[in-house]
């Protein structure tokens, strides 16, 4: 499993939403969204 996936399914198993992740992180909703499905603009 990877990275992202991983992210994802904790996520979702404490019923947390990406923006609040998000908050919690410092970081915009798109950031975690980017992390979970693998996209980055390297």
């Amino acid at each position: 499993m990877n990275v992202g996936k991983q992210i994802s399914a904790l996520r979702k198993k404490h019923n947390i939403t990406q923006e609040a992740l998000a908050g919690e992180m410092g970081v915009t909703g798109g950031a975690v969204s980017k992390w979970e499905t693998g996209v980055s603009h390297s």
